[in-house]
């Protein structure tokens, strides 16, 4: 027997559905566990600044804003006010824009 007809045929997406496919929402956020113990502060740092990067990068993208040029600080500091996270430096809005320029 070819090893094709084993595979078992993938789910169907919702752009091949023959139909819309539910989803199971709202989504919660992932459980909180400890970062590792033992490096340097500067990783601490950079690893928090790019999760609040990618929260921000998400919620915009979600907002409607898809291109890095529309996210001005000032759209991804109200962004922030909107997820509930502090107000992102200039630096985290960098990485917000860069992130969004990347992900095309």
């Amino acid at each position: 027997m070819p090893a094709a007809a084993l595979k078992p045929k993938p789910l169907p997406t919702q752009s091949t559905a023959k139909r819309a496919v539910l989803l199971d929402l709202p989504y919660g956020p992932v459980e909180k566990r400890p970062l590792p113990p033992g490096r340097p502060r500067e990783w601490y740092v950079s690893h928090n600044r790019r999760l609040k990067a990618m929260r921000l990068a998400i919620a915009l993208l979600d907002s409607g804003v898809y291109l890095p040029d529309q996210a001005r600080n000032e759209t991804i500091r109200s962004a922030a006010e909107t997820v509930g996270v502090h107000p992102p430096s200039d630096t985290t809005c960098h990485m917000v824009r860069a992130l969004m320029r990347y992900s095309r």
